[in-house]
């Protein structure tokens, strides 16, 4: 399993215009495989060889402009794209792809694409990498190589692959390199049931009688403050109008989704290493943002939640400590009553009549049918465990009402500790993220 590590770069006049004119080759060299990789496909309905790019480009001057290893991966990355588009064309055909799929898209004009150094392609000399560059840069500006800092917690011989990855008039250093295998001391039969939304963003609860709430209110304040803004700067110009000050408010807000999720995560993962839990159920509506219509303010706090970047996160991490990751639809978890036992039906195959026994009566609050109050996130957080009780062979008898009333409540940027009364029914209890999660920046001068 491969890591990363993403190194902003403060790069001088000298390094940034290096950096923008391999990212600027790289992105022109793309567009020139993606128009003749077309070609085949309008043509010929051929999708584009592995290698065909490479042949038919070798004496290209945007080619030999990168370090030809830099130049093969840059095409490779197209002709993987047509590959993915092959593929979903016959997945649609079949009526596995709901949506018709459509031929790889040209880049920006004049855009900056990532450029990729495989291992063998680096050098170290005095601690820094040393990155080489094309025969026509060597002959036009005499310069044959570029150098970047290696991060002090990364051991040359555990890179495999470094990327320079323009963004939104930054440029960042991402090392790929391998991750060592983690043994975590867990067990299968423990459980933890996780349900996502927006200001609870994500509500957990396991069958070793533990619970709680990773706070998202702060989460859809960055966003709204990000939307503000960016509709304040856009007032009377024109469609697609962009600027250095756009460009800065998005690679801010950017940076804190990734840290937001980066996280979020880390709590997950860090509570079942702690529980010894050796499962994460986790319910997702797959294409639940398709045309969702939830009132315009709604829609975009839903969509614009990085929330799916987040499952796949911790899908990830448990891999790399050896939890086993189980997605399951979440269909009806939010209405049925964990307590009374409601049956789940499938969305779309429920039984005519269906009606659960108890019923959400504000946000936040679940009324059992014996009157019972619970938490409704925690509710339908235990309701997803029960999704997959039978197929996995849980044992949920020690889930009970206690555990669904109070979870705690995790903040991810609060500096002191609070106490939040919360709106409608969350009588929950705070809790400081204590050891904030390894950020997944690192700020490197170059």
């Amino acid at each position: 399993m491969y890591g990363c590590q993403q190194v902003l770069l403060n790069p001088d006049k000298e390094l940034a215009a290096v950096l923008e004119f391999i990212c600027t080759e790289a992105n022109n060299l793309m567009n020139c495989g993606i128009y003749y990789a077309r070609q085949i496909w309008f043509k010929r309905r051929r999708i584009i060889g592995k290698y065909d790019l490479e042949k038919e480009y070798k004496n290209n001057k945007h080619f030999q402009a990168l370090y030809s290893q830099a130049a093969q991966q840059a095409l490779r990355t197209v002709s993987e794209s047509f590959k993915s588009f092959g593929g979903l064309m016959k997945a649609f055909r079949k009526g596995m792809v709901a949506d018709n799929p459509r031929l790889p898209k040209y880049l920006k004009k004049g855009g900056l694409s990532a450029v990729s150094y495989p291992k063998q392609a680096l050098k170290i000399k005095d601690g820094q990498i040393r990155m080489p560059l094309g025969k026509l840069v060597k002959t036009w500006f005499k310069i044959a190589s570029f150098f970047i800092h290696k991060p002090s917690n990364l051991s040359f011989k555990d890179i495999k692959e470094l990327r320079i990855l323009p963004r939104n008039g930054c440029f960042y250093a991402e090392f790929v390199y391998l991750l060592p295998s983690v043994t975590a001391d867990v067990d299968s039969s423990r459980v933890l049931g996780i349900d996502p939304g927006l200001d609870n963003w994500m509500t957990c609860v396991s069958n070793v009688e533990t619970s709680f709430i990773v706070d998202g209110r702060k989460l859809k304040s960055l966003n709204q403050f990000y939307n503000k803004r960016v509709a304040t700067i856009k007032l009377g110009k024109a469609q697609g109008f962009w600027n250095e000050e756009l460009a800065s408010l998005t690679e801010r807000r950017n940076r804190q989704m990734r840290d937001a999720v980066n996280k979020a995560a880390r709590v997950v993962i860090n509570h079942c290493l702690q529980h010894r839990i050796g499962t994460v159920v986790f319910g997702w509506n797959r294409r639940n943002k398709d045309g969702i219509e939830l009132g315009k303010k709604t829609n975009q706090e839903f969509v614009q939640i990085p929330t799916a970047r987040l499952k796949n996160r911790i899908e990830q991490l448990c891999e790399q400590y050896g939890i086993q990751f189980v997605e399951t639809e979440e269909s009806y978890t939010s209405k049925a009553s964990f307590l009374d036992n409601d049956p789940l039906p499938v969305f779309g195959s429920g039984p005519e009549g269906w009606k659960p026994s108890g019923k959400r009566v504000k946000r936040g609050m679940y009324r059992t049918k014996n009157g019972e109050f619970v938490n409704a996130d925690a509710n339908g957080a235990a309701n997803i465990l029960r999704k997959v009780e039978i197929q996995l062979g849980l044992d949920l008898a020690k889930v009970c009402r206690a555990f669904l009333t109070a979870p705690s409540r995790v903040f991810l940027w609060n500096s002191k500790k609070t106490r939040t009364k919360g709106r409608g029914f969350s009588p929950s209890r705070s809790i400081l993220l204590e050891s904030p999660a390894s950020l997944h920046f690192v700020r490197g001068q170059v």
